[in-house]
């Protein structure tokens, strides 16, 4: 992942903080609702991470999506 990919890293970071009743539905609802974009495209993203295996079938957090989920934060820290 590179630099440029601001909304698939605030989408990793956004399950990596998830709580443990919210549902990947819950999280992508809550995304949409900040006006990042529209759920059609929510969805995009979150198969387009799926398919490159940042998440798993279960719409949690692969190794792969953690550790990307972490640069994002330290990313947004700064």
């Amino acid at each position: 992942m590179n630099e440029e990919n601001v909304v698939e890293r605030v989408c990793l970071l956004a399950l990596m903080k998830k709580e443990p009743d919210e549902t990947l539905s819950d999280i992508q609802k809550m995304l949409v609702e900040t006006g990042m974009f529209e759920m059609k495209e929510c969805k995009e993203v979150f198969k387009q991470l799926e398919d490159e295996q940042y998440i798993s079938a279960t719409g949690s957090l692969t190794m792969k999506g953690v550790m990307e989920a972490k640069v994002a934060e330290e990313m947004f820290k700064q």
